[in-house]
């Protein structure tokens, strides 16, 4: 098997092995150092021996041992280590999906907020700190101090794995569906490394979000996520070309698009607009739709798109919403309009650390005629970039534009 489908297995694995562990033990910081000797093993040994019949059943055992001898001093953890091994004997199939229930433990109220998120992408999305600094546009070291006093916190308050009760279930499900956006947005735009997309973390976010939906299948924003996943998923087989460089939404063969999936996150979104308070991800969605039936780029209904956008702004303001909406001003009222408003994130620590802001402003520069400060604007963002493919395609773009 290669490489990268034994990375990609271990990725959509470890969620799973580590919610067995904890389901067991109870020792989530224990649990996932354990874990985490399992994927090394395996990333070791399965390339020249071969992937295992039952992978997690094989991650598990392991991990499981790896448990063991670290609390096999004190003479009731020995006792315990008995029962462990009769649970983890090799080869037996580990049919329990815990990785939901993983995601409400990350999300401990005890915890706050940032750290919620940021133990919750590294635990169940397998994010690196890299990445996940990245998502919230902040210093990478900063992350790693959030999951490092989240694991401890967990540790000492005593927190319980298993689903909340309901009355505590609707305060983390806002969290929850928080950190399933960001798993997949990583994977739909990898932030670095040699891919454009993780194909991993979006089907796994996907399926994440369907389990979500039938624990609170009347939650507006359930469905307005898993509508805004697939609505945003179906274009997947038209964003690259072949060595991986992004095609813009408006250069894609619509043809490519799966209408299936489609046709299914339209439902979902009509099925629940208008049957209660309208929240952010209802609102993407709806923007993902006006994209989607488009039959072509130039039959965008842009104004509308602008007119969610406003919406949006208001519901659920941000750096990054104002920077979409610049997009969405610069159709409707020219380019120039555009920038003027992407002049208003110049000083929004919050882009410092992200190259959107200058890849945005190079197209609307383009469109404007101003050839020479877009250059440059796409040479920057292009500097700013992990991404390989993202580089690739903003130096292109750069040395695509006439010299003036």
């Amino acid at each position: 098997m290669p490489a990268t489908t034994i990375e990609d297995l271990l990725r959509t694995a470890a969620p799973q092995v580590l919610g067995v562990l904890v389901r067991r033990y109870g020792q989530f910081d224990a649990c996932e150092d354990a874990v985490q000797e399992a994927l090394l093993a395996a990333a070791t040994q399965w390339p020249g021996d071969g992937v295992p019949d039952s992978p997690r059943s094989w991650l598990v055992t392991v991990a499981s041992r790896r448990f063991v001898d670290e609390v096999r001093s004190e003479e009731a953890r020995r006792r315990r280590e008995e029962t462990v091994a009769t649970l983890a004997e090799p080869g037996a199939a580990v049919q329990t999906d815990d990785t939901l229930t993983l995601l409400f433990l990350c999300c401990h109220p005890d915890l706050p907020l940032p750290a919620q998120l940021a133990l919750t992408l590294r635990a169940v999305g397998g994010l690196t700190t890299a990445e996940i600094a990245s998502a919230f546009l902040v210093p990478e070291p900063t992350i790693g101090q959030r999951i490092s006093r989240a694991k401890q916190k967990l540790k000492s308050s005593g927190a319980r794995f298993g689903l909340p009760p309901p009355a505590e279930r609707a305060e983390r499900l806002q969290v929850v569906m928080h950190v399933l956006y960001l798993i997949f947005n990583e994977g739909y735009t990898a932030s670095g490394g040699e891919r454009t997309q993780r194909t991993d973390l979006t089907a796994e976010a996907i399926r994440l979000t369907r389990m979500l939906r039938r624990l609170a299948p009347d939650a507006g924003e359930v469905i307005g996520l898993l509508a805004l996943m697939l609505l945003t998923d179906a274009r997947r087989a038209a964003r690259t070309r072949p060595d991986g460089t992004p095609i813009p939404l408006a250069e894609q063969n619509r043809e490519r698009w799966d209408h299936d999936q489609i046709a299914e996150g339209v439902g979902l979104l009509t099925a629940t607009l208008g049957h209660g308070p309208i929240g952010p991800y209802q609102l993407q969605a709806a923007i993902a739709a006006v994209h989607d039936e488009a039959p072509t780029a130039a039959d965008t209904d842009w104004a509308q798109i602008l007119a969610l956008y406003e919406v949006l702004e208001k519901v659920s303001p941000g750096p990054v919403v104002t920077l979409n909406r610049a997009v969405a001003v610069a159709m409707v009222h020219g380019p120039r309009a555009g920038l003027a408003l992407l002049g208003t994130l110049d000083d929004d620590d919050r882009m410092a650390h992200t190259h959107r802001l200058d890849a945005v402003r190079g197209h609307l520069l383009e469109l404007a005629g101003e050839t020479g400060a877009a250059r440059e604007a796409y040479q920057r963002a292009a500097r700013m970039t992990a991404s390989l493919p993202e580089r690739r395609y903003l130096s292109l773009r750069a040395a695509g534009l006439p010299v003036t």
